[in-house]
């Protein structure tokens, strides 16, 4: 396996607040960004189609729009949860890769200028390749090759977990 460059894009900074959106939909913000919309346990969605610029407000979960945010750890307070598919999928909004953004305060709601790439970001958890059975051992090298390079995308998605 050849040796890849470590890029510290890829570490979410701990006291920069970020806002992730995940494939499927899910959107995280780490404790910094949580910490800009007051550590809201309920949130609406909103998004500028001109600008396309989406926002999280706080709000009261009494609200029709609310959003409930979770914790994303049994550990303590850290990255928080909303659940977004819906969201996302209403207005176009790319999620075929999980990308990270620098959110900005804007009238006190959270937002993320989607006009600007986002870091993508790619988790370290794959899924291994069970062992290979004794009549497989006997394929072609090329095949073998072909077989231990093979992955499945990793699930982004944690909401089930709750």
């Amino acid at each position: 396996m050849p040796f890849e460059v470590f890029d510290k894009r890829m570490t979410p900074l701990a006291k920069a607040p970020s806002v992730t959106i995940q494939k499927r939909g899910v959107i995280s913000l780490n404790k910094a960004a949580h910490n800009l919309v007051d550590n809201a346990e309920t949130v609406e969605l909103l998004y500028d189609p001109d600008r396309k610029v989406m926002a999280l407000r706080a709000t009261d979960d009494s609200s029709p729009h609310a959003y409930a945010v979770r914790s994303g750890s049994k550990r303590g307070p850290g990255q928080a949860i909303v659940s977004a598919t819906a969201f996302t999928a209403h207005y176009g909004i790319d999620t075929t890769t999980t990308r990270r953004w620098k959110p900005f305060v804007e009238d006190g709601m959270l937002c993320v200028d989607l006009t600007t790439e986002g870091t993508v970001i790619t988790g370290n958890r794959t899924k291994t390749q069970p062992p290979l059975q004794p009549t497989e051992a006997t394929e072609s090298a090329e095949d073998i090759d072909a077989v231990a390079v093979q992955e499945e995308p990793a699930s982004d998605d944690i909401t089930g977990a709750f």
